[in-house]
């Protein structure tokens, strides 16, 4: 019973020691938690009003949120009474070793912060980077996430897109189309060159300005090259790139413009 009593004695002390310090630990974690949400609500209707850039946002919001609930622990533990130069050194010890131990993330975490600073790309932007050319679904702090042409999802570290070369073919708001179509030699240019500008001119998808333009490109073995240059928007390539090869050899076909091909000679020895 004696033994019994000492330890519900000691209990009580403790209590009475420790008890205010851990419920105004608790009420100090209680309302900091409070504070925090409003805090990030308040920043969500400013960066709303701003216009703020979608991925910056998040990734201001959630930078702000680890960086204000660290600061709230720390003065909880504080208020415990834990030497907090001692936590923070063994925190750094910590870090450190977990930064060793990580640095390909923390490359592409710093990849993340000046993808997020400089604006090379946003969402929605078709780019080339790392050998992948795709729309940008998401911007996330480690990687970038692209959707191809053939809607494959390819997720690149950020590290990469920061330190390696990226074409934004969306930066412009417009794209120009490559191409080639060969004309045989004795043919009329100026008609041909006629017939395929009205072919792009009367394409909805093809912009007006800058104008699309049809030139002599090289005078090959067995054709005369145009090089054939319709300018559209970024989300329009693919089907003006398909839409104006169909076009300009219907065109030229109902023309009577002839498209030089390779003929096969068939030789036949008599016996």
């Amino acid at each position: 019973m004696e033994k019994a009593q000492e330890w519900i004695n000691y209990g009580i002390e403790l209590a009475k020691e420790f008890g205010p310090k851990l419920l105004t630990a608790i009420l100090i974690y209680i309302v900091g938690s409070w504070i925090i949400k409003k805090v990030l609500k308040a920043l969500t209707k400013v960066f709303n009003k701003t216009k703020y850039d979608e991925s910056l946002q998040k990734f201001l919001l959630n930078l702000t949120s680890w960086a204000l609930k660290i600061f709230l622990i720390i003065i909880v533990i504080s208020r415990l009474g834990v030497d907090v130069t001692t936590f923070a050194a063994v925190i750094a010890a910590a870090g450190l070793a977990i930064g060793l131990a990580l640095q390909g993330s923390l490359s592409n975490f710093a990849g993340g912060v000046l993808i997020m600073i400089f604006k090379p790309y946003k969402i929605g932007d078709l780019i080339e980077a790392q050998g992948v050319l795709g729309a940008v679904k998401e911007i996330e702090i480690f990687t970038t996430k692209l959707v191809t042409p053939q809607n494959k999802l390819a997720i690149v570290p950020n590290g990469a897109m920061a330190n390696g070369n990226i074409v934004n073919y969306t930066a412009e708001g417009l794209m120009r189309v490559d191409l080639t179509v060969g004309i045989g030699y004795g043919e009329d240019i100026k008609k041909a060159k006629d017939t395929l500008l009205e072919i792009l001119m009367n394409d909805p998808k093809v912009l007006k300005e800058p104008a699309p333009s049809v030139n002599v490109s090289n005078l090959g073995d067995s054709s005369v090259d145009l090089a054939v240059r319709p300018f559209c928007r970024p989300e329009d390539y693919w089907d003006v790139y398909f839409a104006s090869l169909e076009n300009c050899k219907t065109a030229l076909d109902k023309a009577g413009i002839e498209i030089p091909y390779p003929h096969s000679v068939e030789i036949h020895k008599q016996g």
